[in-house]
């Protein structure tokens, strides 16, 4: 069996762990951090715990394939519950819209808003089935190494319409403005513009319908936590703090790293579930790379980018008509998304996501008090745009926007506040243009498009995580560890 070194301790990277050392392999981790997670990293605050990443668990049978791998049940490490209502959807004008597994709810909610569209739902939804099977059941967890399995597939797609993007497929069936938004969102969870993103990605509303939507009880951490309670019963080593700096070189293989200490590791497989684009450009001397140059690296569309602000309260906002998860859409959505992601300026409107998890979980706060953040969608660091000067009154306006709205008197009962902006994903988690979720999921950067799982520069180099195929979200992410285990067991 191979000495492997994984680069990142993300879910790609603990994902792909658990699979190579189930093989047999040796695994060691390198996380930059202090904490295993990458993006699904724990703040911890004077008694308030906030998830920073991925909150929305969907297909989580497979989570349930992992622990199976190693003969083991999940159940036992982590507990997920569903959530009801999935998500509560806003629009400016205050009307509601809860999304839920319940195909008759979900019905009653089109009727009370457009009752004209209630019938254009039920094919809308019909319509989506076979675009989950062909693009989750068939392709998410296959790879794309070849441009002849992108044209074994290719018929299939246009059948489908794939090359439509998600707003306009929904726009088919959906005639209300304010539905066509609750259904054409979703590629937002994955860096995606709806107005851009393929109408195959239409495909996580009827993933959501067949699966549901979950939350870990002890939030997405606990996950992470288990995760590397596993990994520990396997024999696998996570180093903390042992940020990789190097890629070392040797014709086209990669024979190990050099950490930011100068220490040298060496490996038979190096799997990175770090950024992608940066795992090129800065882990890489442009002498050995001669498809993804620096130029081709720049020429490529990266999504949009986050500002997230993590709060804690004195006083808990129960009677807040809100859920775990809100979603408040701004009074424009093209024009939004357009400044967001082709204008790539920063708008003086916004639209939100709410994360509250003491509304299920109060420990998550001392007693009293409510721990939940707010998330806005922002252009990437290629807007240039000068987030010292700017994150002060953004922040502002959102909490100013909250407190007029839905969190009464929030400002005088903020006890625990942090935020993040563009710079963050650039700076601590290595993203490439402080893209939050690496490469925009357009139909010319997806499958064979998107940077494949196993190096084209490299023979022995793999990805894992958001940048890779079949992209972000976990479900992509989880998939992806699961092909880098099929084609790594293949080549040994």
């Amino acid at each position: 069996m191979s000495r492997v070194i994984i680069i990142g301790a993300g879910f790609g990277g603990l994902a792909a762990a658990v699979r190579l050392a189930a093989r047999g392999h040796e695994v060691e981790i390198f996380e930059k951090q202090d904490k295993p997670g990458g993006k699904a990293y724990v703040l911890e605050v004077d008694g308030f715990r906030f998830d920073t990443g991925p909150t929305v668990i969907t297909a989580p049978f497979l989570f349930d394939d992992l622990w199976r791998a190693v003969g083991r049940r999940r159940e036992e490490y982590v507990e997920f519950r569903p959530c009801h209502p999935f998500y509560r959807i806003y629009d400016d004008t205050g009307r509601h819209f809860d999304h839920s597994a319940d195909e008759a709810a979900v019905l009653r909610e089109i009727e009370r808003i457009n009752p004209a569209d209630v019938e254009g739902y039920r094919r809308f939804l019909a319509s989506t089935r076979p675009i989950f099977q062909k693009g989750f059941i068939e392709l998410a967890d296959q790879p794309f190494l070849r441009f002849r399995d992108m044209l074994r597939v290719a018929p299939d797609l246009a059948r489908l319409r794939s090359f439509e993007s998600v707003y306009r497929y929904v726009s088919r069936y959906i005639k209300d403005d304010f539905l066509r938004r609750c259904f054409s969102f979703h590629p937002l969870f994955i860096g995606g513009n709806p107005f851009y993103a393929s109408s195959i990605y239409a495909m996580v509303h009827y993933l959501e319908r067949e699966w549901g939507v979950y939350y870990a009880v002890g939030g997405t951490g606990a996950i992470v936590d288990a995760m590397v309670r596993l990994l520990r019963e396997l024999g696998v080593a996570i180093h903390l703090n042992a940020e990789v700096r190097e890629l070392i070189v040797e014709g086209r293989r990669i024979r190990g790293v050099v950490l930011a200490d100068g220490s040298v590791r060496r490996a038979d497989i190096v799997v990175s579930n770090a950024d992608v684009a940066h795992t090129y450009a800065d882990l890489i001397a442009p002498r050995y790379r001669r498809r993804y140059t620096d130029h081709r690296l720049r020429s490529l569309r990266y999504s949009m980018s986050l500002v997230v602000i993590y709060l804690g309260t004195r006083r808990t906002y129960h009677d807040a008509p809100l859920v775990r998860h809100t979603i408040i859409f701004g009074p424009r959505y093209r024009g939004l998304l357009d400044d967001i992601f082709i204008h790539k300026r920063v708008a003086d409107d916004f639209s939100l996501y709410l994360h509250m998890p003491s509304r299920d979980e109060p420990d998550v706060a001392p007693p009293g008090c409510d721990a939940f953040y707010v998330l806005s969608p922002v252009p990437n660091l290629a807007s240039q745009t000068d987030w010292a000067t700017l994150a002060h009154p953004y922040r502002d306006a959102i909490i100013g926007f909250l407190e007029a709205r839905f969190l009464p008197d929030l400002r005088k009962n903020i006890v625990v506040e942090r935020m993040v902006d563009p710079r963050h994903f650039q700076r601590r988690q290595n993203n490439y243009l402080g893209a939050a979720f690496a490469l925009e999921p357009t139909l010319l950067q997806s499958a064979w498009f998107r940077p494949h799982n196993r190096s084209e520069e490299f023979e022995n180099l793999y990805f894992v995580g958001a940048g890779t195929h079949p992209g972000a979200g976990l479900p992509g992410v989880l998939s992806s560890a699961l092909i880098v285990e099929r084609l790594v067991s293949h080549r040994c």
